[in-house]
């Protein structure tokens, strides 16, 4: 009998493949029976159907490792609980290096696995023999092993999860469209079906490839998009045992895997071919695509290669079917900056399967609490630009994406497809200067600079890469001299209204309430005490300001303030980024240089630090402020877009007299973290508050009004700080830091490296990273000789210190 369609739910999802079903499961063990799943065709006809089913869990970072272990857990144990069987085999995996920088990255991410107790075996070639004697191992250095990773059959596991949450009082429903989504223009209100209308307080877009065209039509930002992806089955392979374990040849683009007697063999090409552009057909259901035999033939032949006994085994299957990709190579999660109560967890990346477990679970207790249980700010959906929707600049990227998974990760790596979507007024200038560009946040911004006769041209490795010593003479430029830095991705928003400064003051930490022309650094917290953003706030009247953040979160930042302004409160808030570009003039000599181009007395007595006035320069009026991100004298410039290369050509021209040199992103890196200057994303992010971070002097406690957050500082403030963020200096200048590498102190591991860069001034390594008591108690007093910092299985000295090594007293920024 068919079941009544409801006509209201508490919460709705939209698809029926392995992340819906593991969002209700999930919801439903939370104890939320209301629950509603709505599958446009049958339960994963979508793309959840042809996946290899490999469950790994050594991801490229913490939390998402940490996401992907769990769903191991879980899978382990679905069978037993659900009566459904699910194909759940433990047999291990094998990662093969061919080269040194492959190597070196398995190397790190085996360290990396230490911090969660994950474990990581760095095997050599006799050892993967012992393991996978079928492998030609000419080539290969070394790999990992890890013993508990394995495989499942994905539609088994997707039945298991929904009969799970059937069991516990969800509804299924399928060959169920959802025609519209209704919304009131600030937060949904239910589903459009084809059988009718559900009201829901929450609905969640778990539509994988169909997902960016159904979260458009509410003006919600969800960019992926389908790219073809190919496997073959090969029978009758000599010697090929159920206990052989998954292996990974990430150097040929290649994952060999046991399939019921026969051996699936995939691959993840460097340029992968987008599907779908001009849309999906609405009949497309467990649908396989013609693909392309001559598109897979390179990476089938080195297959062969790697396991000769290919070469005379039968392909049973040729099989290319789609799945949906992202720009970044990171799925999208979490509740949108557009609609309240519209949550998404697509955009899987072929990882769908051995992400979902991870994924349901983050979701819903998202759902329930109102905030991410962890923090997933690298996979949040709110990361999105709108324009990243566009349908030229995802064909483009997602070529790349696929390929990208199998990918060397070496630091730093650049993007190459769908370049330029967002410049600076000043790039063609810029590039003329020598910048090499990377992109970020679909800005155009200088990295390095080559000088003349060298190729702004990237040569990656987890060594000291080709740019190294420019950046570093960049470095030394602004210690000692001035540097220039375009910083116009800067995220600007102006807040303007008689209650400005009562709704800005309530969201900030610090105390904004201050006289115009003054700066205020401060971060917004959420209720429990955490950072939800790191910014400065400029008092530019009464009853107006100008806020400043990272590119990163331009989207998240103007939507956290959005949402804090009630209703009735008369003030505006404006996105003004494209508006006006940042020019950023710092060194000890930057004072000399601006005062020769402005009649403004630019002194200390006049113009003195977190200060902020509007000044005369070139044919311009600019916004001058005193303030700095890599701890010397300087000021950043603020100019109308259309006056910015008039501003520049000024200053470039009168720079010769003063050493100015252009200076990148890297070498901002390595100015702000030899000064222990904090990165929102890296160093702080919302489970971390300011007391752990360091930043309680830019806490105003006894602020009329108080701030969010304020409670939960108090309580945190008299039981001391669990964790607590801490410079390192390695005592060797030879290796190199960039995230994740774990922290000892004596044999306890105590934390790891949020962020790294080389220190030129200091002449080492400097990483940033928390770090807990051995017994779990608050955070005392550091002794700065007790750490080591583990890379790539070599654990080295680093001092340690609570205060910059790097000028600790400000003396260079307020002189």
């Amino acid at each position: 009998m068919a079941i009544e369609l409801p006509a209201r739910a508490r919460v709705v999802i939209v698809g029926g493949g392995v992340i819906g079903c593991s969002v209700a499961y999930h919801l439903t063990q939370l104890g939320w029976d209301d629950i509603v799943l709505l599958e446009r065709k049958q339960l994963t006809s979508g793309t959840t159907w042809h996946a290899a089913g490999l469950v790994g869990q050594l991801r490229q970072s913490i939390n998402m490792t940490q996401l992907a272990r769990y769903t191991g857990d879980l899978y382990r144990g679905l069978e037993a609980e659900t009566g459904q069987a699910t194909g759940y085999r433990q047999c291990g995996s094998l990662s093969l290096a061919t080269t040194p920088g492959r190597m070196e990255e398995l190397k790190r991410n085996a360290s990396m696995a230490k911090v969660f107790g994950l474990t990581v075996n760095v095997v050599g070639p006799a050892d993967i023999h012992a393991l996978y004697p079928l492998a030609n191992l000419d080539d290969v250095i070394g790999g990992i092993h890890i013993p508990s990773d394995g495989y499942a059959n994905a539609v088994d596991i997707t039945q298991a999860l929904a009969k799970g949450a059937r069991n516990r009082g969800a509804h299924i429903f399928q060959d169920l469209k959802v025609t519209a989504i209704h919304h009131d223009g600030s937060r949904v209100s239910g589903v459009q079906t084809d059988r009718g209308r559900i009201a829901a307080d929450y609905v969640v877009l778990c539509g994988g490839m169909w997902t960016r065209d159904l979260a458009a039509a509410i003006g919600v930002t969800v960019p992926l998009h389908a790219c073809e992806h190919y496997y073959v089955l090969f029978q009758d392979v000599a010697g090929l045992t159920p206990d052989m374990p998954v292996l990974r040849d990430y150097d040929h683009c290649s994952y060999f895997k046991y399939d019921a007697g026969k051996l699936l063999v995939g691959a993840f090409e460097p340029q992968a071919r987008p599907w779908g552009t001009d849309g999906i057909p609405d009949d497309f259901c467990f649908g396989e695509i013609a693909g392309d035999f001559s598109h897979f033939e390179p990476v089938l032949l080195d297959a062969m290669r790697r396991i000769p006994a290919l070469e005379k085994a039968g392909i049973q299957k040729f099989f290319c079917g789609p799945e949906s990709f992202t720009p970044d190579a990171r799925y999208h999660l979490g509740e949108s900056t557009e609609l309240k109560n519209c949550f998404v967890a697509a955009g899987l990346n072929s990882i769908g399967l051995q992400s979902a477990g991870g994924i349901g679970k983050v979701v819903s207790e998202w759902i329930r609490d109102g905030h991410p249980p962890v923090d997933l700010w690298e996979v949040d959906v709110r990361r999105n630009m709108p324009f990243q929707i566009n349908r030229k600049y995802l064909q483009a990227r997602v070529s790349e994406s696929l390929g990208l998974l199998y990918a060397t990760h070496c630091p730093f790596r650049q993007y190459e497809p769908a370049r330029g979507a967002r410049k600076s007024t000043l790039h063609d200038r810029l590039a003329a200067a020598g910048a090499c560009f990377g992109e970020a946040f679909g800005w155009e911004r200088p990295n390095w600079y080559a000088p003349a006769g060298v190729a702004p041209r990237y040569e990656y490795s987890y060594g000291r890469q080709n740019w190294f010593e420019h950046s570093a003479n960049e470095h030394r430029a602004v210690r000692n001299a001035v540097g220039l830095f375009d910083q116009s991705s800067f995220a600007k928003y102006r807040l303007e209204g008689p209650d400005a400064t009562r709704v800005l003051n309530r969201v900030c930490a610090n105390d904004v309430d201050v006289a115009p022309g003054r700066i205020i650094y401060t971060q917004w917290l959420n209720e429990r005490g955490g950072i939800e953003a790191d910014l400065t706030v400029t008092r530019l009247s009464d009853t107006a300001y100008l806020i400043v953040g990272g590119a990163e979160t331009e989207s998240k930042d103007f939507q956290w303030l959005q949402r804090h302004i009630e209703p009735g409160a008369h003030c505006v808030l404006t996105n003004v980024t494209s508006a006006m570009g940042v020019l950023s003039i710092m060194g000890p000599r930057a004072r000399e240089l601006l005062q020769s181009l402005t009649p403004h007395d630019v002194s200390d007595a006049a113009f003195p630090f977190a200060g902020s006035q509007v000044i005369e320069l070139g044919l311009a009026l600019v916004r001058a402020s005193r303030i700095t991100y890599v701890g010397e004298l300087g000021w950043e410039l603020y100019v109308p877009s259309e006056f910015m290369q008039g501003v520049y050509d000024e200053l470039a021209d009168a720079g010769a007299r003063f050493g100015l040199t252009h200076a990148g992103y890297h070498a901002l890196n390595s100015l702000r973290i030899e000064k222990a200057y904090r990165h929102w994303g890296h160093d702080i992010a919302d489970e971390d508050t300011p007391l752990e971070a360091g930043l309680g002097f830019a806490v105003k406690w006894d602020k009329p009004g108080g701030f969010i957050g304020r409670e939960a500082l108090l309580r945190q403030k008299q039981t001391g700080c669990r964790k607590r963020l801490v410079q390192f200096a390695l005592h060797s200048p030879e290796p190199l830091l960039y995230h994740n590498e774990p922290i000892w102190q004596g044999g306890s591991l105590v934390g790891f490296i949020r962020s790294g860069m080389y220190g030129h001034t200091l002449g080492a390594a400097v990483g940033l990273g928390y770090v807990t008591a051995a017994n779990g108690d608050a955070v005392g007093a550091i002794d700065p000789e007790a750490y080591e910092i583990e890379v790539a299985g070599v654990r080295y000295p680093a001092t340690a210190s609570l205060r910059p090594l790097y000028d600790p007293t400000n003396e260079r920024i307020k002189r």
